[in-house]
Parts: structure tokens; sequence; C-alpha cells
């Protein structure tokens, strides 16, 4: 097999134009390699500086989750720190972990961030939205979010074997407006749902708005039907209500 390491965009094109299978650590793909043959051409982007970049509104899909820190939004370096162990942590990337694994830790982090995808196909670059990359899986190159007010992250013990345990994540946003909207996600087994509320008022203080129009919202929408779920989301929305920058 041969590995191509491109350090430019058009050259990522070109590889992958030639047939080359993209790969980040080859954490979900060595197995079935050797299960089922290897490919004439796999092709990392480990060298490429656009899917290395790490950023306050910004991550590219190259990054191994060992290195996500807290230059991104707390949300995201929970999800992040949340996957496997660590060797699995320093091997893994974002892009794996979103476009190539079924568990999809980092996807309820980048839904409640807004996050958009910067993907690479054969005939070039563009940006689509987070349900392209889970259902197409392209190479993804990396998100960019704006920077939520505050945010929060909780994933629950799973036993080995068992299902995917429940995730529960949330992010403030606060607008030009005077409005601040609530984004929520929860993964219950392999599917990931959300839910979006709205209202006004300052979203900094010691205080911050009342979180019962929100959460009489939210009760609203699916997330709420999730065992377990509800109370974390209760608690993480009233949680980041109460403190302005982010945790």
């Amino acid at each position: 097999m041969l590995v191509r390491l491109p350090k430019t965009v058009s050259h990522a094109r070109e590889h992958l134009a030639e047939g080359a299978v993209p790969i980040g650590g080859a954490t979900l793909v060595w197995a079935t390699w050797q299960r089922d043959g290897f490919p004439e051409q796999a092709m990392s982007l480990r060298e490429l500086p656009q899917a290395n970049v790490i950023g306050p509104e910004e991550l590219g899909g190259a990054v191994v989750l060992s290195r996500v820190d807290g230059r991104v939004p707390y949300v995201l370096r929970a999800a992040a720190g949340s996957v496997g162990t660590g060797a699995v942590r320093r091997a893994a990337t974002v892009g794996g972990n979103l476009a190539g694994s079924a568990l999809r830790c980092l996807l309820p982090a980048a839904l409640v961030l807004e996050a958009r995808a910067t993907v690479l196909a054969a005939h070039g670059v563009y940006e689509t939205d987070l349900a392209e990359v889970t259902a197409k899986r392209p190479v993804l190159l990396g998100l960019r979010w704006n920077t939520p007010v505050a945010s929060a992250y909780r994933k629950l013990p799973g036993e080995a074997g068992g299902a995917p345990p429940l995730v529960v994540a949330t992010a403030l946003h606060a607008g030009a407006d005077g409005r601040h909207r609530l984004r929520a996600a929860v993964r219950d087994g392999y599917e990931v749902l959300t839910a979006t509320a709205s209202g006004t008022g300052t979203a900094t203080g010691t205080r911050g708005p009342d979180p019962a129009p929100l959460l009489d919202e939210l009760r609203e929408t699916p997330v709420a039907d999730v065992p377990d779920a509800w109370n974390l989301v209760t608690e993480q929305v009233t949680t980041l209500l109460a403190a302005a920058p982010d945790r």
C-alpha cells in the first residue's frame, strides 16, 4: 500500500482522483483492511496545513483528538477528551470521528456550536453542513463556528460491548440584537437529536437570564423524551445561563 502525504490541497485532490483512500489515524479501518485487503493507495492529511489548524473558531480534520485543547470551546475539547483511551486519542482524528465513525462522539458538540464543515472532493473544496458529513462521509478538512458565550458536555459511563453511552451537549450563543439562542444535542444510541430555544435578555452577569422559558421550549422537542437526558439538559442550561465566560 502506497501512503500519500499531500502538503497542498491541489495534491490532495489529485490523489483522491487517482483513487487514494482517505485515512486519519487508521483506528477505524486497519482491522477491516487486515480482513478484506489493503487498498493500493491511501492518503493522510497530517502534513496538510489547512487540515491541522486549532483555534477559537476552527479545528482541522487531521488534528488528533489528544491535541484538542483550551484553544477551542469547552464542549468540543470535552467531547474529544471523552473518546476511547489515551492511545486511541493520540491516533484518532477529528475527521475520522465525524466522517468515519458510527459513534461520532464529536457530533453533538459540533452541532451545538452550529459548526460548518469544509470538505475536500476530487472536483474541489467546498463548505457544507454536518448532515452531509455524516451521510456522505467526505474528506473533512476542518470545522468552523462562531464562539459561544458558554458551553457544556456530559457523556455518561457506558458498558463494554453495550450500547453507545448517552451524550448531552449544550451551547449558548448571543446575538447582536440582544437575543440569546440555546442549542442542545443528545446522542441516544446511534441517533443524535437536536433542539434550539431562543429568548431575550443579556447572557452575562452573575445570574444571567431566567432559564425557565428556554427549558419550556426545549421540553416540547424530542430531546426531552430521551430517558436520563432531560435532567442533564436542565442542569446544563441552568449553568450556562448563570455563567458569562465559556467554561
